[in-house]
C-alpha cells in the first residue's frame, strides 16, 4: 500500500495510504481524546468527541474512521471549532448523564469526568431536560449496571461480542429511547453471561462496576455474636 503524506497541526506525517486520522495523529505522538474508540474491537465513530477539521471538508470529521487517503491533507486536531464541538457534545451528554459524581464509584478514574475537565465543561449542564428513566441491575453476581450512567459508547457490546464472543448486550430502541440492554430487557443475571467483567474493564464512566462487599465484611467483624 502507497505511503500518503499528511500535514496534521502543520506537522508533516507520513502512513499509509487508509490510515485513520486518529492512527495517524497516535503515531506523530499528537492526542485526539475518544470515549467509544477500541482498536480493532469498536471503530463506530460514535461518540463524536473525536472530531476534527480537514481543509476543505464540509464539515468535521471522525478522526477514528476517516482516512488519510490523499497527500497533502491537511488536518487539524484542535482548532477552536474542534474545541467547541467537542464542548457541546460532552454538554449534551451530560444533559442525560446522571451527574452524582462525587459519589460515583468512577470519580477521578472516569473519563467523561476528565474530558468535561479538559474542556471546561461545567457539572451544570446547559441542556437539561427529561431524562431517560433507568433502574439498577444488580441480578449479576459480579457486577452493577446503572444505565443512567451511561454514554451509549458501545465498548461493553463490542468487548462481549467480539473479545469474549458471548454478544448478551446491545443497543436497543432508538433515538432518545436507546438503552444498552439485554434481550427481552433480562437482567443479566438471567442471561448467559459469564461474569468475565471485561465490560467493566472498557467502560469509560460508572455505569458498569463490580459489587463491593466490603461493608458486609466490616460488619461481619463488628457482630459481636460471630
Amino acid at each position: 500500500m502507497a505511503d500518503v503524506t499528511v500535514k496534521i497541526n502543520g506537522r508533516d506525517v507520513t502512513v499509509p495510504s487508509g490510515t485513520t486520522i486518529l492512527e495517524a495523529a497516535r503515531l506523530a505522538h499528537i492526542d485526539i481524546p475518544t470515549l467509544c474508540y477500541m482498536k480493532g474491537v469498536n471503530e463506530i465513530g460514535a461518540c463524536r468527541i473525536c472530531v476534527v477539521e480537514v481543509k476543505g471538508a464540509r464539515s468535521l470529521v471522525t478522526a477514528c474512521v476517516y482516512p488519510c487517503d490523499r497527500d497533502g491533507m491537511e488536518i487539524y486536531t484542535d482548532s477552536p471549532l474542534v474545541q467547541e464541538s467537542r464542548r457541546t457534545t460532552l454538554e449534551l451528554m451530560l444533559s442525560n448523564h446522571n451527574r452524582s459524581c462525587l459519589s460515583c464509584v468512577r470519580s477521578g478514574n472516569c473519563e467523561l469526568q476528565a474530558l468535561c475537565k479538559r474542556y471546561g465543561v461545567d457539572n451544570e449542564a446547559v441542556f437539561d431536560g427529561e431524562k431517560t428513566p433507568s433502574e439498577i441491575d444488580d441480578s449479576a453476581a459480579h457486577m452493577i449496571r446503572d444505565n443512567s450512567k451511561c454514554i451509549l459508547c458501545r465498548r461493553c457490546v463490542a468487548v462481549c461480542k467480539e473479545t469474549q464472543g458471548i454478544g448478551v448486550i446491545g443497543a436497543s430502541n432508538r433515538g432518545f429511547k436507546t438503552a444498552i440492554t439485554s434481550a427481552y430487557e433480562m437482567g443479566l443475571g438471567e442471561t448467559s453471561c459469564v461474569s468475565c467483567g471485561q465490560c467493566i474493564a472498557v467502560c469509560p464512566t460508572g455505569a458498569l462496576h463490580e459489587k463491593d462487599d466490603t461493608q458486609k465484611v466490616w460488619d461481619a467483624l463488628n457482630d459481636p455474636t460471630k
